[in-house]
C-alpha cells in the first residue's frame, strides 16, 4: 500500500487484516515446531502431556535428547563443515564476479551475466541430478581413458559443497554487486595518486567498503547451505548433513527431538540475521 496515495478506512482495515493473516500464517507453524518440543510425549503432537526438556537433554532412550543424540550431533557437525567451506568459497568468488561485472566491459557481458544467475531460477532437485549425471560421467570417462580414480567428484561431501556452492554464490555475487554498484571510485583514485598501488587500495579502502555485504552475504550463504535439503539429498553419501539426517529419522517416526533441533536452528538464524542488522547499522552510523 502507497502511503502518499489516500485510502479509505474499509480498505485501510481489509490490508491491515490480510498483513496480519499473512505473518499468522508465517509464524503460527514456527510456533508449533517449538511448543512441541516441550511436550512430555513421545509424539510430536496433541495431546499435550505437561513441560519437559528431556529432548534437549536427556540421555537415555527413548526420550534421547538431541544435546545426546551421536547421530543428530553428527548431522550438525557435517552440514557446518559444508557450510563453512562453501560460505568460503562463495564470498571469494562472488566478491570476484562482483568487480568482474560491476568494474569491467567485456563482450557477451550481460550473457555471461544471466549464465551467472541461471542456478537461482533452476529447481534445486534438478541442480543436483545435473551436477550428479554430470560428475559420474566425467569420472567414468576420465577412469576409462586414463585409467585415473577421481573419487572425490563421485557423491560425497566435496560433491555437496561443490552443489551447493554452484547456486549460493549467485546470490553471494548479487548482494556484494548491488554494495559495490554504490562505490565511489573517486576514493580508489585518490588512493592511487598517493602511491598505493591497484591491491593495496581495493584492499584498505573497497574491501572495508564492502564489509556489510560480505557480511550479510556470509551469513545467508552459511544458513542456506546449513538448511540446504534438496540439491544435498542427491549428491550425499554416507556422511549426511543434518538436513538429510532429519529426514531420515522422520521416515522412521518423528519425535520432539526433531522440534527441538528445528527450535535451536530457529534460534540461531535468529541470532545471526540479528548479527547482520547490526552490521549494517554499525555500518550505516558511521
Amino acid at each position: 500500500m502507497i502511503s502518499s496515495i489516500p485510502q479509505s478506512r474499509t480498505f485501510r482495515g481489509i490490508y491491515a487484516a490480510y498483513v496480519s493473516l499473512f505473518f499468522i500464517y508465517l509464524v503460527v507453524p514456527l510456533v508449533v515446531v517449538a511448543v512441541f518440543a516441550f511436550n512430555d510425549s513421545l509424539f510430536p503432537s496433541l495431546p499435550w502431556k505437561g513441560f519437559t526438556l528431556d529432548w534437549f537433554f536427556n540421555d537415555t532412550e527413548p526420550r534421547l535428547g538431541v544435546f545426546h543424540d551421536r547421530g543428530i550431533l553428527k548431522g550438525v557437525g557435517v552440514s557446518l563443515f559444508v557450510a563453512f567451506w562453501v560460505t568460503v568459497l562463495s564470498l571469494f568468488v562472488g566478491t570476484c564476479n562482483a568487480f568482474l561485472f560491476e568494474r569491467n566491459s567485456f563482450p557477451f557481458k550481460n550473457v555471461l551475466y544471466v549464465m551467472a544467475l541461471l542456478p537461482l531460477v533452476i529447481p534445486g532437485i534438478i541442480l543436483g541430478i545435473s551436477i550428479l549425471v554430470f560428475s559420474n560421467s566425467l569420472v567414468n570417462g576420465v577412469e576409462d581413458l586414463l585409467g585415473w580414480e577421481l573419487e572425490f567428484l563421485r557423491p560425497g561431501l566435496v560433491l555437496v559443497i561443490l552443489g551447493q556452492f554452484s547456486f549460493i554464490t549467485t546470490i553471494s555475487t548479487l548482494v556484494i554487486s548491488a554494495r559495490l554498484r554504490k562505490f565511489d571510485l573517486s576514493l580508489e583514485e585518490a588512493a592511487l595518486n598517493l602511491g598505493a598501488s591497484k591491491m593495496t587500495a581495493v584492499w584498505t579502502i573497497t574491501i572495508p567498503y564492502l564489509k556489510p555485504a560480505l557480511v550479510g552475504a556470509g551469513i545467508v550463504a552459511f544458513l542456506m547451505s546449513f538448511e540446504n535439503f534438496n540439491t544435498t539429498l542427491m549428491l550425499v553419501a554416507s556422511d549426511s548433513p543434518l538436513t538429510i539426517t532429519m529426514f531420515d529419522r522422520l521416515r522412521e517416526g518423528s519425535t520432539p527431538a526433531l522440534n527441538a533441533i528445528s527450535l535451536l536452528l530457529m534460534i540461531v538464524s535468529a541470532i545471526l540475521a540479528f548479527i547482520s542488522i547490526l552490521v549494517q547499522r554499525e555500518k550505516g552510523v558511521k
